[in-house]
């Protein structure tokens, strides 16, 4: 009770209620006068001086009224509406994957320069961009919902949301459909029909080949998977000119010849996962050497695909200075890998994430000089 009513900010101690009583005074005594003050006080009885819970209670009382009562329950109310809203928000946009949604785009908005030879119509960069992402976020709910068993299974997926049950399956097959319709529409209304076509076969060929064909049945499923991924340089191109040409079929293999070695070195840090959730990425099924070599060789096949670029689309000096200096940074990392499992080094000490990361990085700059190269001419 003492700690309740200094929580209530009533101090002092249980004889506080009598003061100006003497603590010899029998109860209903008057209390003697002090020299030189009023001889005023009257007869206190133990009723008349309210108890300690009775205060406690009264101050309660005064300051919970009915009407903060329920106050209070509709601000906790409105702010669990708000964290149960946000989280939801937060799950299906973890759906799409909006870090593979970010590569997707880098490829997208600079091959959109390249084939205006300059800046693009602002209106058709943003309804590329947006139904861009509806289109790439559908494909990636729709393989949230199929692989929700393996997902379950490995560490760098165990928090997706269907893994996690915040959102249910029905649910996201739903939202991934809706999105896959919407971004169809969307493009063949704004953009145009070929981009609608392009997206709708990058959608469909992720979801029935890539994901339900070829991703647990055999170790080249991220080769030929891969191609969905190369689909926003074309779509990028054929929503500025309405068709398609040689140089973004260069950038289509640029980002097919990258994507196996750059997937394989991810699946090196995380084997066991893939093994355990029984999905035969390479790195699963073949020795370190073995995924290695063939790493190395398809980042020769990249970066002299990039190269291939210069002259089929008459870039200027800029890109082929970039496409050499990342070309070098790419393939040394790719030897420096070979070397290490050459010397007996296994596992993490291979460090596979440093060409991982800089794989990331060739791309994103190579397409970067893909977008400057037009502006400068």
């Amino acid at each position: 009770m003492t700690v309740l009513g200094n929580r209530l900010g009533i101090h002092g101690g249980p004889c506080d209620a009598y003061d100006g009583i003497t603590a010899d005074a029998p109860a209903g005594a008057t209390a003697e006068p002090v020299p030189g003050q009023a001889a005023s006080l009257e007869p206190t009885s133990p009723e008349s001086v309210p108890s300690r819970s009775q205060s406690v209670r009264s101050r309660s009382e005064s300051v919970r009224s009915p009407e903060s009562v329920r106050s209070s329950e509709c601000a906790r109310n409105l702010r669990a509406h708000v964290r149960s809203a946000g989280a939801r928000v937060r799950a299906y946009t973890a759906l799409t994957k909006p870090r593979v949604i970010e590569l997707l785009l880098i490829t997208t908005l600079p091959v959109m320069f390249l084939a205006a030879r300059g800046l693009p119509p602002l209106g058709t960069v943003l309804a590329t961009l947006a139904f861009g992402t509806m289109s790439a976020g559908s494909a990636n709910a729709i393989n949230c919902y199929i692989d929700r068993d393996i997902d379950a299974k490995m560490r760098r997926t165990r928090r997706r949301p269907l893994a996690r049950a915040q959102v249910t399956p029905a649910a996201a097959l739903t939202f991934g459909i809706v999105l896959a319709v919407g971004s169809t529409a969307g493009f063949a209304l704004a953009v145009g029909p070929l981009a609608a076509a392009l997206s709708a076969a990058a959608i469909l060929y992720y979801v029935f080949v890539y994901s339900l064909l070829l991703k647990r049945r055999t170790a080249q499923n991220v080769v030929w998977g891969g191609i969905a991924g190369c689909m926003p340089v074309l779509i990028g191109w054929a929503a500025i000119t309405g068709s398609l040409a040689w140089p973004p079929f260069v950038l289509f293999g640029v980002v097919f010849l990258w994507t196996p070695p750059h997937t394989w070195t991810l699946a090196m840090r995380y084997r066991e996962d893939y093994a355990v959730a029984k999905v035969p990425m390479l790195p699963v099924v073949a020795t370190e050497r073995r995924v290695i070599a063939e790493s190395l060789v398809y980042s020769w096949a990249t970066v002299l695909c990039s190269l291939a670029l210069w002259p089929v689309a008459g870039m200027g000096p800029l890109y082929g200075v970039v496409a050499l200096a990342l070309g070098g940074a790419l393939l040394t990392e790719a030897h420096r890998l070979r070397g290490r499992v050459r010397s007996g080094l296994t596992g993490v000490r291979l460090r596979p994430m440093r060409f991982f990361h800089l794989s990331n990085t060739y791309l994103a700059l190579l397409f970067v000089a893909v977008a400057i190269d037009p502006l400068l001419r």
